[in-house]
């Protein structure tokens, strides 16, 4: 890799520094030196050697403005935010114009949540500024932070106008458009920095996700195949854009670019379920069944795999083989609702009607809150004849679900069953008054409270 001259230098400047600390001798450099040395130990997240350069530099040159705001930024780095202002203050005495004085104390303000401040100062260091880009992102940085969006925007637009190549400015404009529902706005101002930058494969792909977000599956693609034709190692641009062959029913491309994905980088369960998922729409259940398999191997705390192969043999009808997977899931996570709402309907498949019902009772319990796992459950418990049980389970729904006729039907049907007459005759009511089309609920879930003349007679009022 060929260096240009000036990374020479900074080598050689940072290798001179690291043999003298070693060799305990003191060697000169020249102020500018000094000051990408300190940096560079900053960036690195070096703080003591960065002290011991800057120590050592001020010896060397007690007067460099320059060194001096690398002591101010240290300064602020460690938090000793009064010190750093009492320096800053030294330093405009002797250089108002400089903008690098109204950037650290615009910082300091920053710090102490003066934004407004910030702004203002930042406002002034553009006059004496001639990196423009540099201080219209810190501005649109400062508007992120006072949550004005539409402020934000504009600075980051400003910013990207100064400095085409700004890729953190870039990303911040979409942040903005997409935080203030302007997708369509986003989509139009993409397509004008790409006419001027066409190379910008973070710009094919940031608008290649707001189409995606807009359900605009073809110049969806489009985008994401420009960011991969740029850049043809960027995996994100890969990940999207099988995605979107996905949606778009091209199973065959979509599986290649998944597995464009999984040379780049690790295999991730993520693309492996889609392959899998891909196979299985393509009627390759073999191959389907493979990759699921390789998802719960690579990622076992995954659910989406461990529910991928329950539901493939849910769908084959093998509930043999789907019980043996939803049995290892819950091996490895018991509080998964999930897991238990497919044992619990997988079960029932099997006439297995205990473990069914203990199946949605739990599902229940980790938090599904399904009116169709509510009903199941209870259902089960009335075919079970655990009549009391049905009824606290139905009063624990109804404040999740007020007003629901499906609840107030069964509610009703039990306490008939119970002989709680009056509490069965409030429900029926109820439940007849809500959807009285649904009365047939009565007729299959309790067909001895049906034929009953009061429930009849209820039912004649209705009509």
């Amino acid at each position: 890799m060929h260096l240009s001259d000036e990374e020479e230098d900074y080598n050689l400047s940072l290798s001179k520094f690291e043999s003298m600390l070693k060799t305990n001798k003191v060697l000169f450099f020249d102020s500018e030196e000094f000051e990408e040395i300190i940096l560079h130990y900053i960036d690195m997240g070096k703080p003591a050697l960065a002290k011991k350069a800057l120590k050592l530099a001020l010896e060397q040159h007690p007067k460099s403005t320059g060194l001096k705001l690398v002591q101010v930024e240290m300064l602020i780095y460690e938090d000793k935010l009064d010190l750093a202002e009492k320096l800053l203050n030294e330093l405009y005495a002797i250089e108002p114009h400089n903008e690098e004085i109204y950037i650290q104390k615009a910082s300091i303000f920053s710090k102490r949540d003066n934004h407004e401040k910030a702004v203002e100062l930042l406002k002034t260091a553009l006059k004496y500024t001639d990196d423009l880009a540099d201080v219209y992102n810190l501005i649109g940085m400062e508007y992120l932070f006072m949550d004005n969006l539409e402020l934000a925007k504009d600075n980051f637009i400003k910013c990207l106008e100064e400095d085409f190549e700004d890729q953190s400015a870039l990303y911040n404009v979409v942040y903005c458009f997409e935080f203030l529902d302007q997708n369509d706005q986003a989509i139009e101002y993409l397509s004008r920095y790409i006419d001027q930058n066409p190379y910008s494969e973070i710009a094919w792909h940031q608008q290649g996700r707001l189409h995606y977000s807009l359900h605009q599956y073809e110049p969806a693609l489009r985008a994401f195949e420009y960011a991969t034709y740029i850049d043809d190692e960027f995996l994100g641009a890969f990940m999207e854009k099988a995605k979107t062959l996905e949606r778009l029913h091209r199973y065959e491309e979509a599986i290649e670019s998944y597995n464009r994905t999984i040379e780049l980088d690790e295999p991730t369960s993520y693309a492996l379920l889609r392959i899998g998922k891909c196979y299985e729409k393509l009627g390759n259940k073999n191959l389907a069944l493979k990759f699921f398999n390789k998802t719960v191997h690579e990622d076992p705390l995954l659910d989406k795999g461990w529910i991928a192969i329950t539901d493939f043999y849910v769908r084959q009808k093998s509930y043999q083989k789907a019980l043996f997977y939803v049995n290892k899931a819950l091996g490895i996570d018991d509080q998964n609702r999930y897991y238990w709402k497919r044992f619990a309907t997988i079960n029932q498949e099997l006439n297995n009607y205990e473990e069914a019902e203990y199946g949605f009772r739990k599902a229940v319990e980790y938090g599904d809150q399904m009116l169709d796992t509510w009903l199941y459950w209870i259902d089960m418990l009335v075919y079970l004849g655990e009549y009391e049980s049905g009824v606290q389970a139905l009063l624990q729904a109804s404040e999740y679900f007020p007003e629901q006729a499906d609840i107030a039907y069964r509610l009703s049907g039990l306490y008939f069953i119970l002989h709680e007459t009056e509490k069965a005759s409030f429900h029926l009511a109820n439940a007849l008054r809500a959807a009285f089309e649904k009365r047939t609920i009565l007729e299959d879930l309790f067909p001895g409270v049906w034929e009953m003349k009061e429930v009849q007679k209820a039912i004649q009022k209705y009509q």
